[in-house]
């Protein structure tokens, strides 16, 4: 069962930079399947969204994060294998989404089971058309997994 077709989807978008955070935003604004774009700046706040800790004890667990690696407090190879360790994240889709083009940072992402790594363009339009495919590929075309925790079952 896609996940588009329950609901719309939760997306959770890892991100520092305020105009990537705006690009972001306005690429989804009109979307018919994303529900809710939460945004957090860092990999501890990421952290606590994810363990639905502090002000975000009433957070969904996302469809699926878009995580930059470049991040202050924790990076996204922190936040990312913290995921994988946990048995209620691990199942949700990372797509790294950075500007690095860095071999050793892309082997490390698939190292960390991230599910694909894209590097972020530095074109306005282009970064909007990634946007759009992975919107299209992530939420619109694969059967996502159901991640529910523990402690919301009845």
């Amino acid at each position: 069962m896609k996940r588009n077709e329950e609901r719309l989807a939760e997306v959770l978008l890892v991100e520092d930079n305020p105009g990537d955070i705006r690009l972001t935003r306005e690429a989804f604004a009109n979307s018919q399947v994303v529900g809710h774009l939460e945004v957090v700046n860092d990999g501890e706040e990421a952290m606590r969204y994810l363990n639905r800790t502090g002000r975000y004890a009433a957070a969904r667990i996302p469809d699926v994060v878009l995580l930059d690696l470049n991040l202050p407090k924790k990076d996204g190879h922190e936040v990312l294998a913290e995921m994988r360790a946990d048995p209620n994240l691990r199942l949700v889709p990372v797509i790294v989404l950075t500007t690095s083009d860095a071999a050793a940072d892309v082997a490390k992402s698939y190292e960390l089971h991230a599910n694909c790594y894209v590097r972020k363009p530095l074109d306005y339009a282009a970064f909007v058309e990634t946007l759009r495919r992975i919107e299209q590929y992530w939420l619109r075309t694969v059967t996502l997994p159901t991640c529910v925790l523990p402690s919301t079952l009845s």
